[in-house]
């Protein structure tokens, strides 16, 4: 019997985690839920069965096979390296380790043999990274990608309980006590995800330009970003502007993207048939449409990219990575 420890298990992302290894069917295991210390001691309901959320000491002591960690790069770089020394392999989804060269970023329907035996610390892109590869993975497989312009639309889920909590409070005209961002953001858009760097730019824009050319294994492509915070509770969208290096039909794109393991194409302008998030809510499939030239650049393509955040972008990925490497390792 496996143990698998989710460290941040209580919180909204790690709460996921326990309800997607139930429908992955990972049920027959010994769950340790991990989370800080005012949660420990309380229950939470795992296939049927009740657990004790515990401190991260214990769990530790307990030798698990997999941590799945969703609780802040401070607490991954403290706690992963510990849990990796008692021969258990940690899938982080902070962004602690995601750009260490030794480490894997993997998306487990492009990557996961980068992944090998002795790895024990492998980590879940940023969850925007994630639904935009797997729409760009047989693009760039086929034609190879020389140029990408994102811009996305990220829901306040993103921000965890903070983001929709002030969404809620704002819609009922309510102070919040702790805010996610600097100014309202009902009835409101904000082009600030992350920090700014010296260049004006967020470290959310950035994870988009370096963990994609990671993953892709590329590091030739030329990328640009913005990030932007619209008061949507769940699911994040991209406008993604494409430059591939060889020509290319459309069709065989189409064919190519809907071909992709968890990917599917809604693209029927004639009937307004196109992914929205609420489309794509509880959902762990990456949708893509609007599929057209750009017909302003050689060999341009645009793409609208949609995903459940909390799923696929971060949970679900998660868990696909400890299923497919406990399934190779037996």
């Amino acid at each position: 019997m496996l143990k698998i420890a989710v460290v941040g298990a209580t919180g909204l992302v790690g709460a996921k985690m326990c309800q997607v290894m139930e429908e992955y069917g990972l049920t027959d295991i010994q769950l340790l839920p991990v989370a800080s210390s005012r949660s420990i001691g309380k229950e939470i309901r795992f296939a049927g069965n009740s657990y004790t959320v515990m401190p991260v000491e214990e769990a530790i002591s307990a030798c698990p096979d997999y941590a799945i960690f969703s609780a802040g790069a401070s607490a991954s770089l403290q706690y992963a390296p510990l849990f990796a020394q008692k021969g258990c392999t940690v899938v982080d989804n902070s962004s602690a380790w995601r750009m260490k060269p030794e480490v894997p970023l993997v998306v487990p329907e492009i990557n996961i043999d980068t992944v090998k035996d002795s790895d024990r610390i492998v980590a879940n892109p940023n969850c925007s990274t994630i639904q935009m590869v797997m729409a760009l993975f047989p693009i760039h497989k086929a034609y190879g990608i020389k140029r990408l312009v994102i811009s996305t639309y990220q829901s306040v889920s993103g921000s965890g309980i903070k983001g929709l909590q002030q969404l809620e409070n704002e819609e009922k005209g309510i102070e919040s006590p702790v805010k996610a961002y600097p100014y309202p953001i009902h009835r409101n858009i904000l082009p600030h995800g992350g920090d700014f760097d010296e260049k004006g730019y967020t470290t959310e824009e950035a994870k988009l330009v370096n963990e994609t050319r990671k993953i892709l294994q590329d590091n030739t492509i030329n990328i640009t970003a913005t990030v932007v915070r619209v008061p949507v509770e769940g699911g994040h969208s991209e406008a993604v502007n494409v430059e591939t290096r060889k020509p290319f039909e459309l069709a065989d794109i189409r064919k190519g993207i809907a071909a992709m393991p968890g990917v599917a194409v809604v693209d029927d302008p004639a009937r307004n048939l196109y992914p929205m998030p609420i489309y794509a809510h509880e959902k762990n499939e990456v949708f893509v449409g609007r599929i057209r030239r750009d017909d302003s650049v050689e060999n341009g393509l645009n793409l609208w990219i949609v995903a459940d955040n909390i799923r696929k972008g971060a949970a679900t990925n998660a868990v696909q990575i400890v299923a497919e490497l406990a399934k190779r390792r037996g």
